[in-house]
């Protein structure tokens, strides 16, 4: 059986409301093993003996149908998130800033982002590849405002791309 992490996209921010309690009740109703919900951010834990393939499109009708909206995941392995959590290329405690890792379930989309990060205009903030991810540093305060954020809160990336704090990352392990 593996353990699992469901990264959910967009949820407890403007009008989509997904709580814990039924986040987890849904989990459940799908035949998910051992699961458990970290902070009210839209993160899931489970055990599976299905694979990434057929859970993703499960988990996204699953959400779709409990909580009424376009839902999408980026669903890894608690192995992996490890791994990238491990392999976080900057200074995670750096005063001022903060640690950011960019999930996504689309290699070539991750590469047309860091591509396209290469055109940005300079900014206080470091952008680099890892194994699935981007890691992203930015000042504290400006997760929304920099040209990086802007870049990747575009339409076309909602499918397949979610971010999280590092400390998050961690607290999911």
């Amino acid at each position: 059986m593996t353990r699992f992490v469901a990264l959910l996209r967009g949820v407890n921010v403007g009008k989509i409301k997904v709580t814990s309690a039924e986040l987890a009740a849904m989990a459940r109703d799908l035949g998910l093993d051992e699961v458990r919900t970290v902070l009210a951010t839209g993160n899931l834990l489970f055990s599976s003996d299905d694979d990434a393939a057929a859970l993703k499109p499960r988990i996204e009708g699953g959400l779709r149908a409990t909580f009424g909206y376009d839902a999408w995941i980026v669903l890894t392995t608690v192995d992996h998130l490890a791994q990238v959590a491990d392999a976080y290329p900057f200074d995670p405690e750096r005063d001022g800033y903060q640690p950011y890792v960019v999930f996504g379930s689309d290699q070539p989309v991750l590469e047309e982002i860091l591509g396209a990060a290469g055109g940005l205009a300079e900014a206080d903030e470091q952008v680099a590849p890892g194994d699935g991810v981007l890691y992203w540093e930015c000042p504290k305060g400006s997760s929304t405002d920099t040209p990086f954020a802007k870049l990747i809160a575009k339409a076309k990336y909602r499918s397949t791309t979610t971010n999280r704090n590092l400390r998050t990352v961690r607290k999911l392990l």
